[in-house]
């Protein structure tokens, strides 16, 4: 790592199978970076440390952060994308960034992120595990999203439980905030819990999606918050082109069947709309 700190490393990848061991510190060296995967590792960075200026697409998976920031901000001006997937102790990912356009968060049940989510103004992809998506309170939304999101252009929400109702709040939010959003895809999972009656509220999205031109919602069971949710993207989606639906491989043939014939009837709001209901394995 100390060779490749004093020859201008642009790229590095890191990883072990199984065990978490501690990053090296020239890591932190490698100040050219453009990009940089790790895997398996404890973050810790040295004190005087602040930022790789240069590096462009960051990788982490199963990283801990443990308490060895001690607040410390990370500066990474250039960074454009960041996928987190399976870290922990993320709030102690301190991190300042103007440039970023494609987040994904998943499996990462601490990822707070805050001082991130308030400057995305460049976003244009936004993947996340839908639990992450209760941090999306009233209280929370106009505080980290004063204004609308104008570059969001995709979102996708995985492990989504329409009868969640703090899913779903925190899903709503986002739409409203997001008005040149022309994409949105959904993985559905089971719900274990009652299912809510907010989706029958006339207000429960107030506003029109003018972009949204494509919506896939995958392993659909067919329950009644998931056909009220997409009740109510065809009524408020007036330019989309393309939905479409993947049903759950649990459900019986009869049983799709039924929930294609509800579908196709509800009204669209969109006259190009095209609704395509394939089958689970396509």
């Amino acid at each position: 790592m100390l060779l490749l700190s004093r020859n201008g490393v642009k790229e590095l990848s890191l990883t072990t199978s199984n065990l978490c061991y501690e990053l090296p510190s020239y890591v932190f060296l490698c100040l050219e970076l453009t990009k940089l995967k790790l895997k398996n590792c404890f973050f810790k960075p040295p004190l005087n440390f602040e930022g790789f200026l240069n590096l462009k697409d960051l990788f982490l998976r199963r990283i801990d952060f443990g308490a060895n920031l001690c607040g410390a901000k990370i500066n990474l001006p250039q960074l454009k994308q960041l996928s987190l997937h399976k870290c922990t102790n993320v709030y102690n990912f301190n991190i300042k960034t103007t440039k970023l356009q494609n987040l994904t968060v998943i499996a990462c049940p601490d990822a707070m992120l805050t001082t991130m989510l308030s400057n995305m103004t460049k976003i244009k992809c936004f993947f996340v595990d839908a639990q992450f998506l209760e941090i999306f309170t009233a209280e929370n939304i106009p505080k980290w999203f004063p204004h609308p999101v104008n570059s969001l252009k995709r979102m996708w929400f995985r492990k989504f439980q329409l009868g969640d109702v703090d899913q779903l709040n925190g899903a709503l939010c986002l739409l409203q905030k997001s008005p040149n959003l022309k994409t949105l895809g959904m993985h559905l999972e089971m719900e274990p819990r009652p299912a809510s009656n907010y989706l029958e509220s006339p207000n429960c999205l107030d506003c029109t999606l003018d972009r949204l031109q494509t919506v896939e919602i995958r392993y659909l069971e067919g329950s009644k918050p998931e056909l009220l949710f997409i009740k109510l993207l065809l009524a408020h989606s007036p330019y989309l082109q393309k939905f479409t639906i993947r049903p759950s491989e649990a459900s019986d043939i009869q049983k799709r069947l039924d929930i294609a014939m509800d579908i196709m009837q509800f009204p669209r709001a969109s006259t190009k709309a095209k609704m395509f209901y394939l089958n689970p394995d396509l």
